[in-house]
């Protein structure tokens, strides 16, 4: 999955994008749960299945609520 596709179902989700972090990675936060992860934004290469888990726990959202991972 790549980081646009990750990012709209994130603001499908209510999540919000917060500002730029360090180098190419990017802040968001889940405003019902009040937590916050940093997303790396590598254009064309996909964010490792592990690296996307962690980032889900981040933010306090279920596997099931997002849906399949690709």
């Amino acid at each position: 999955m790549r980081y646009r596709e990750l990012a709209k179902r994130l603001r499908d989700l209510g999540c919000e994008y917060v500002r730029p972090g360090a180098g190419s990675h990017r802040i968001w936060w889940n405003p019902a749960l009040d937590r916050y992860t940093t997303i790396p934004d590598w254009g064309h290469k996909d964010i490792k299945p592990g690296t996307l888990r962690r980032i889900l726990r981040d933010l306090g959202i279920s596997r099931r609520e997002f849906g399949p991972i690709k």
